[in-house]
C-alpha cells in the first residue's frame, strides 16, 4: 500500500484515537499487531496513518481492544469512508497546512465555541478587517498572500451561512470591540456587520465588557469544534507562531471549562448587541 500524501489533521485523528483505543486496552503496538495478523511496523503505519486505514480495519480494531463506544468507531468510520475534497484543498498550494486544518475542522464540527480578547474572531470578520490584520503580519506578506488568506477566510464563514449552519458561539472582550484596525470606517463597519450576524438564529455573540468580572485566560484566542461525539472534539489556539491544534483529552476538557468560565462574564446576547452599537457610534 503507497504512503498517503500529507493526510488532513481530521485525517490524522483516527490514527490518534486507534492508539487511545489500543492503550486503553493495556496492549502494545506488537501484541495488536499479532492479534491483527500483520507487523508492528505495519501498526506504527496505521497509528500515524502513513496509509490509508478503511473501515473494516478500524472496526476489526475496535473489537480486538474491547472498545464499547459505537458512536466513536461510527464517528472513525466516516472520516476514513469520506473521500470528498473541500473547497480549502485549492489553497494547499498557498496556504500552511494549519489554515487548510482549519477550514475542514470547522466545516465538519457539530458546534463551534470561540474566544478573543483582542481580536474579532475570523467567521465575524469582514474582508477589510481581516486585510488590515494580515497587513502586520510578521513576517510581512506579499500583497497576494494577503490576499489569499483574506479570501480563504471569508469563505470559512459559509459554515455560518449554509443550509444547515453550524451553531456558533462568539464570546469577545470589549477590548477587541475597540482595536481599531484598518482605521475608523472599517472599524466601524466591522463593529455593524458583528450586530448583524449575532442576529442569526445559528449565531450567539457575547461581551464580555471592561467592567465586568475576572475570567480565565491567557490571552490566546481560543477555537473549540465539536465533534460528532466529544472525544473526537477540538481545539486550536491562536499563537504569534500560528494555529496549534489540541486533542488530548484532558486539555479539551480545560478548554471547555474556560470557555463555560468566561461565558458567565459576559452580557446577555441582546445587551452586547447594544454595547456594540455604543461603541460604534462614539468612534
Amino acid at each position: 500500500m503507497a504512503p498517503r500524501s500529507a493526510p488532513s489533521a481530521r485525517r490524522l485523528r483516527i490514527g490518534v484515537e486507534l492508539r487511545r483505543m489500543r492503550e486503553r486496552a493495556g496492549m502494545t503496538a506488537a501484541e495488536a499487531a499479532r492479534s491483527l495478523g500483520t507487523t508492528q511496523g505495519q501498526m506504527s503505519n496505521i497509528e500515524a496513518n502513513r496509509f490509508g486505514v478503511n473501515a473494516d480495519r478500524i472496526r476489526t480494531l475496535a473489537r480486538i481492544y474491547g472498545c464499547t463506544d459505537q458512536h466513536l468507531v461510527d464517528a472513525l468510520t466516516d472520516i476514513a469512508e469520506d473521500r470528498t475534497k473541500g473547497w480549502w484543498e485549492e489553497y494547499r498550494e498557498v496556504l500552511p497546512t494549519p489554515h487548510l486544518d482549519l477550514a475542514e475542522m470547522e466545516h465538519h464540527s457539530t458546534a463551534l465555541r470561540v474566544a478573543q480578547v483582542i481580536n474579532i474572531p475570523g467567521l465575524l470578520q469582514t474582508p477589510d478587517h481581516a486585510r488590515a490584520l494580515f497587513g502586520e503580519a510578521v513576517p510581512r506578506l506579499r500583497p497576494h498572500e494577503v490576499e489569499h488568506r483574506v479570501s480563504h477566510r471569508i469563505k470559512r464563514q459559509a459554515v455560518l451561512f449554509r443550509d444547515s449552519p453550524v451553531p456558533y458561539t462568539a464570546i469577545i472582550h470589549e477590548a477587541a470591540l475597540r482595536m481599531q484596525f484598518g482605521g475608523r470606517d472599517v472599524t466601524r463597519r466591522q463593529l455593524r456587520h458583528l450586530v448583524t450576524t449575532s442576529e442569526l438564529p445559528n449565531v450567539t455573540l457575547r461581551v464580555i465588557p471592561f467592567d465586568g468580572t475576572s475570567f480565565p485566560t491567557a490571552g490566546h484566542g481560543l477555537d473549540y469544534a465539536h465533534g460528532p461525539v466529544t472525544a473526537l472534539d477540538t481545539a486550536q489556539l491562536d499563537t504569534s507562531y500560528g494555529g496549534e491544534l489540541i486533542n488530548a483529552e484532558g486539555k479539551l476538557e480545560t478548554y471547555r471549562l474556560v470557555l463555560d468560565r468566561m461565558e458567565r462574564a459576559t452580557l446577555k446576547p441582546a445587551a452586547s448587541r447594544d454595547l456594540i452599537h455604543r461603541i460604534a457610534d462614539d468612534i
